[in-house]
This record gives structure tokens, sequence and C-alpha cells, in this order.
């Protein structure tokens, strides 16, 4: 008997103190329906599989939702809103366990301390794991506070934001680990072993608590963080220079130049008669180094950062959320040295739509900092629009600077960078990786380096120097998908190319015309002087393989694609269908070059005025006309809409500029059924006396989607006469031809035709 498993959907947990602790918070339904206990572990299934241990949420709860913190959405691949699989695990206690992480945790955390950071875990290989004691349900015996203590004493404040990676496990599969687990580090030492001794800071080096200690020490150490970078071996380690931060350069460069004015020249800004104000709003997607180059920037410039994470304090109780803010406001602000309050994802403190009664005493707060001198505030969100317009005022965050989706060139560079020290087989190229990674950041990138390096230490487990090779990358892809994409409504191509596609010239030839040839070659659009095409209709009788099509396209031009059926973007309550619609484009926009499939388009799209839906199609198809053609023109995103109902569609989406090219997908003809019909049996054993030339001239009426049919109840057909049949007869075929009718409604056809006619 399997067992069992249920599909939930991704949320952030709103506790702090869930956070890093490898817990995951399930409804109590939920929990009952697995047969599991509180406390047991878990198997959640994303883009990537990991175990945690499950606790029960707040009974008044969505029994649907699972809460995972930021390093548990990671490990799985997924983002809020995203799906996963739950299904009870079964965890073996670890002989040992192999981790890997930075020198600073290396050298100054000896095998026994770390030992006591990982009980009561559980671990898989592959795993991003913090240093935070699991201290929810602590193992029997052990004195969470004093590991707090020796973690503290040995790396510093920074030790709550230390991240290790799991590298190898005995037994395989997930792991607890407990108090005769064998913990070493990959290529240092095992408990039992003596650790080496910690490296001494450097002179100039400054690792500070922010506060007193208090019940939420962990907390503040994890959320407010000082970064002395000058001369700090931790900041050479982990913040990269300028010139490794490849398709950032022109921001780096904008933002160098603000931080010299601002710091290191205000008597120039005040002889042109101004102050040395700075505050910036920095934007990009999720993933793409907003951060990393704020931090970098400032080590350049010899800039103290005190870094805030927005998401950690917005749960909190208002008052506390303001003592936290201040707090790391008189941190920056303490002495004359230059200090930058770096403020990341500020739009979940300071959202646009229904901003909390705390926003505005955020807003204060920053207003009256921004008066001193030698202070200045860098602000990043993922989503400019999704925040607070207060945040743009004058005296706040008067400055914007975006960071944009890496480009195939930039990717390049950046995998050079990323793989720069990692031991790599002669013969790697990162030319053909970065050509099939579409929409991936920085991060992303990093992700699939460190799914790569697993791939090689699992195929090298003896080598005395084991090597990156390019399947090693290769096999990574299929595993590591862009943040962008890690939801569910994305498009498995199955490998398929145009190539594939039998028959159906003309229809390919227009398809790459006015999908691959704008997202492949937008210099020779520009060097026309023409904008290339925004969307494409695609049209014909059901059945006529126009999703078949869209797979191919996406494979052949390595597309990320986003499907969606146009019913489910309508929602009854107001506002909502318009919602969906424009974050659509925006996360298409993110993972460019992308493909929008609307499928069923004449649900979503409508002729306005002939609903009586309240008015929802209408608001829908203003969304849509919105986003096609608005104030911001979309960059290397191509809409595609499929429908077998073209004169329902709206005309005002049809004009051009819009869905201005219509495909018509007719109906198969001999040759094409030909086609479909070898496809189809490409891995079906036929007799020798099947003629699919002069069968397929036989079934007039049948559509693609027929033509597949026949072929799989051919094959059904042979298996009810024997199961161990080993190839389908011309005889099964006739058979099958008597269950499978034709579905191509000649009444529809002619209107198609007729509606086709009119398009030319």
């Amino acid at each position: 008997m399997s067992a069992p498993q249920i599909t939930l959907t991704v949320r952030h947990t709103p506790s702090a103190l869930d956070s890093r602790r490898g817990v995951v918070r399930l409804h109590p339904e939920v929990l009952d329906a697995l047969g599991l206990m509180a406390w047991d572990a878990v198997r959640v299934t994303g883009a990537r599989v990991s175990s945690a241990l499950a606790a029960p949420s707040d009974a008044e709860g969505i029994p649907g939702v699972i809460l995972l913190d930021d390093v548990t959405m990671s490990n799985l691949g997924v983002t809020e809103g995203s799906e996963v699989v739950v299904a009870p695990a079964e965890v073996s206690a670890a002989k040992t366990v192999t981790v890997a992480g930075s020198r600073i945790a290396s050298v100054s955390l000896s095998p026994h301390t770390l030992r006591l950071a990982l009980i009561g875990k559980v671990l898989t290989v592959g795993d991003a794991v913090s240093l935070l004691p699991q201290d929810l349900a602590p193992a029997p015996g052990s004195d969470v506070s004093a590991v707090r203590g020796q973690l503290s004493r040995a790396i510093g404040m920074t030790w709550t934001n230390e991240l290790l990676t799991v590298t190898a496990t005995e037994p395989s599969g997930p792991v607890a680990v407990g108090p005769s687990t064998v913990v070493s580090w990959r290529d240092g030492a095992r408990t039992g072993e003596a650790a080496p001794a910690a490296a001494p800071a450097r002179a100039g080096t400054t690792l500070v608590r922010s506060t007193p200690a208090t019940p939420h020490e962990d907390f503040i150490d994890a959320e407010i963080v000082e970064d002395e970078r000058i001369d700090d071996d931790v900041a050479e380690e982990t913040v990269p220079p300028l010139s490794d931060l490849a398709g950032s350069e022109a921001a780096a460069r904008k933002l160098a130049e603000w931080f010299d004015l601002a710091f290191h020249r205000p008597e120039l800004l005040a002889k042109l008669g101004t102050s040395a104000h700075l505050g910036v709003l920095l934007s990009g997607p999720e993933g793409v180094g907003k951060a990393t180059l704020v931090r970098a920037v400032a080590q350049a410039e010899k800039v103290r950062v005190v870094s805030l994470a927005a998401p950690n304090i917005a749960v909190l109780e208002p008052n506390v959320a303001a003592a936290r803010l201040r707090e790391a406001i008189e941190q920056a602000t303490r002495d004359e040295d230059p200090a930058v309050l770096l403020i990341t994802d500020i739009d979940a403190l300071l959202p646009a739509s229904q901003p909390p009664p705390l926003a505005t005493v955020v807003l204060d707060d920053l207003r009256k900092a921004l008066r001193h001198k030698g202070f200045a505030v860098v602000a990043t969100t993922g989503r400019a629009e999704s925040t607070d317009p207060r945040l743009r005022a004058a005296d706040l965050l008067d400055r914007e600077l975006g960071l944009p989706l890496p480009d195939a060139k930039t990717r390049t560079e950046l995998l050079r960078v990323l793989l720069r020290e990692a031991p790599l087989e002669s013969g790697v190229d990162v030319g053909p990786i970065a050509e099939r990674t579409p929409g991936f950041v920085a991060a992303d990138l990093i992700a699939l380096r460190r799914d790569a390096a697993l791939r090689a230490a699992l195929r090298q487990r003896e080598a005395d120097e084991p090597r990156i090779s390019q399947q090693d990358l290769l096999d990574a892809l299929t595993t590591v998908r862009p943040i962008s994409m890690s939801t569910s409504d994305n498009l498995a191509t199955g490998g398929l190319t145009l190539d594939d596609v039998g028959n159906m010239t003309d229809v390919k030839q227009s398809l790459t015309e006015a999908v691959l040839w704008p997202l492949r070659y937008p210099d020779s659009f520009a060097r026309l002087g023409v904008d290339p095409p925004r969307g494409v209709l695609l049209y014909g009788p059901p059945g006529g393989g126009k999703t078949f099509l869209v797979r191919a396209l996406a494979g052949t031009g390595a597309l990320n694609v986003f499907a969606v059926k146009g019913a489910e973007l309508m929602d009854k309550w107001v506002g909502e269908s318009e919602r969906a619609v424009r974050e659509l484009f925006r996360r298409a926009a993110e993972a460019a070059p992308s493909l929008i499939f609307l499928d069923e388009i004449d649900a979503l799209a409508p002729r306005r005025g002939q609903s009586s839906d309240s008015g929802v199609s209408d608001r829908v198809v203003a969304a849509l006309l919105t986003e096609l053609d608005g104030v911001e023109p979309m960059r290397e995103v191509v809409v595609l809409g499929a429908t077998n109902r073209p004169e329902l569609v709206d005309p005002a989406l049809l004009r051009p500029g819009r869905l201005e090219r219509r495909v018509y997908v007719p109906p198969p003809d001999a040759h094409a059924r030909e086609a479909i019909l070898a496809a189809s049996a490409k891995n079906t054993p036929l007799a020798s006396d099947v003629d699919l030339a002069a069968y397929a001239a036989t079934l007039d009426g049948y559509s693609a989607a027929d033509c597949a049919a026949l072929i799989r109840e051919a094959a059904l057909t042979a298996m009810r006469e024997s199961l161990e049949a080993k190839e389908v007869t011309a005889e099964h075929l006739t058979k099958a031809a008597k269950a499978v009718r034709p579905s191509l409604d000649p009444t529809q056809l002619a209107a198609l035709e007729a509606y086709a006619q009119t398009q030319v």
C-alpha cells in the first residue's frame, strides 16, 4: 500500500521562531490525513525533493496551505503560491553526515559544536541548512542556550546567517542527526578529531552584537547585521568585487557615483545649492543580486552597511517592528563614519495596497534618519509597483535604479565568474549552458552550480581530484528551474521541437517568424526600424494539435512558457482577475525570453458587452489590452492565444500591436495524417502489412488527436488478443477505426475556413 500524499499550496511562514529551523507547518487536519503526529518527518516534493519536521499550524488556518521558511523554499526550488506534494518520510538515524560551508564557519566551528547545532534536524543530501538549533522540539538532554553561546563565540554575531550544504550522509535518504552521529566538514575534521585553530581576526574587523542578549537574541542577530567592509576577511569572501557583477555594471557605476558625492564630496553639493541626501529604491527580479550589488559598491567606497530584512520585521507586532527599525537606524548613525541602511524586500513592510498603520511610522523614522550627515538608505524590491508610493517622496527614496534580467551574454559571464574557482574538466563550455537558461538570475545560476557539483561528487565519490563536467551542468538543468518559473503554470515541452511536427510547413514557418524571430533576432528588427509582433492568435478545429505546436515551438526556441487556460484567470472578486493578468505578465517579463500561452482565449477575452458575469470579462480584456500595448512595452515576451472559436474573441485584441498575426491550423490532409500516424507509432512496432500512407487516405474527418488515438486503440486491441503481442497489424488498425470515430464537425470546419479566408 502506497503512502498517502497531499498537494498543498506554499505560503511563507509568518513566524520568526520557525525560520531556518528545518520545520514546516501543516494544518492539524492534514497531519491526521497523512497519519502523522506532531514533529514527525515529512517528504516534500517541489522542483526538488527535501524533508523536514512537520509541526501543527493554527487550527483556524487554511487546510490546503503549508508554511515554509525561505531556506526550505530554496531547497525545494519553489516560491510562495507554488504547489508541493507532502507525504510521510522514512527517516533513518544518521551514522555520518558531511557538510560544506563558508571558510569562517569551517575554520571556526569544531565538528562537535556543529553536531550540537544539527541535532534534532532532518537532513537530505543537497539541502542547505542553517546553524540555528532546532529548539521548537529540542532533543532530550540538549542545552539549546549553551549551543547558541558556543556558535556566537565561535563565529560572531553573523552566525545566524550561515548556511551549510549537506554533501553526504550515511545511510542515504533523509536522516536525523543524533548524539552519536559522526559529523564532519568536507575535506576537514570529524567529530572525535582535533579541529583546526580558528583564524584570528584581522585589524579593522569588528563583530559587534546589535543589542544585549534577549529572549529573541537569535532573531535580532538574524535580521540586523552590521558588516564591516574594510579589511574584513569574511567580506572578502562573501562580497564579490565590482568587476564580478556581470550585467550590473551600469547600475553599480551610478550607485558608486551617488555614494561618492553623498559621503565623500558633500561640500561640492553644498556649493551647488543642494544637500547630500541619498535615498535609493533598487528594483529588479528576485535573485538578480540587488543586495549583493549594494554591498559590493559599499565595500569599494569604504562605506559601512547595516542590513535589515523587511519581511522578518513585517510579521512582528507593530511596536516591536518599529523598535527593530530604530535599532538598525541607531546602529548606522552612531558615529561619523559613512553608513548605508540596506532594507531588503521593502514591499513586504510598505505594501502599496492597504498599507498597515506601521507604514506611517516607518516612513517618518526614515525621513528623520535621512537628515543625518553621512547616512543613506537603499531599499530593494522585486515588485516596485507593489511598494507604497509615499516611499518615493522627495525627502525619502527620491532616486531609483533597476537591475535588468541577465541576457545570454550576461549569463555566460556570470557562469564564468561562478565556476572560476571550481575544478572543471577540460572542454567545459558555459556558452551552451547560458543559451539554455533563459530567465535565470544569479541566484538560479548559483543553484545550478551547486546541483552540478553534487552530481559530480556522486559520480566521483572515490576520486582524488573530482571535477565538474559539461554533462553535470547539462543534467543540472533538468532539476533547477528559475525562481520566476517555480509555479505550476509552466508548460513542459517533453524535448519536442518543430522538427517533430509532421507536415504543417506553412504553419511552422508563420510561428517561427512571429514568435522565434523577435526573440532570436531583435537586432534585425531594430536595424529595419520596425517593432516585432507582440502576439499571435492560433486558431483551428479541436484536436488539431495547437497545444502540441506550442510545446514544439517552446522546445525549439528554448523559451520559458507560461501556459494558462482562459478560465483560470477569471475570479468573481472585483480586481482579482485583473491582478492575476498583471502578475502573469510580470512573471513572464522576469523569465524573458518567454511565451505566454493563453489556451481557450475565447473564454478569457470574449467580445465585450455580451457577457453576463458582472463585467469581469470586460475588465480582463481591458487588462490584457493594457499589458499588450501599455505605457511600458513588453520586451522579449510574446503572447500566443489559441482557440477554436476565433469569432468570439474581442476584436480589439486582434488589432495591430496586439494579437496581430492570425495563424490557421487546418485539419490534417492525407499527407499530414500519414506523418501524424508515423509520429504516434514511433515507439509502436507495426507489422509488415501496415501501409500508413494508404490507411491515412481513408481517414477523412479525423483530427490529429483522432489519429494519435487510433494508434493507441490499435495497440490496446492487440493487447486484448494477447498480452504477449509483439506488433500491431493492419487488422488491429481496422478494428481500432470502428472504435475511434472522426471528431471534426463539417459545419465548424466550414465556418473556420470562411473565417480564414477573411484574414487573407
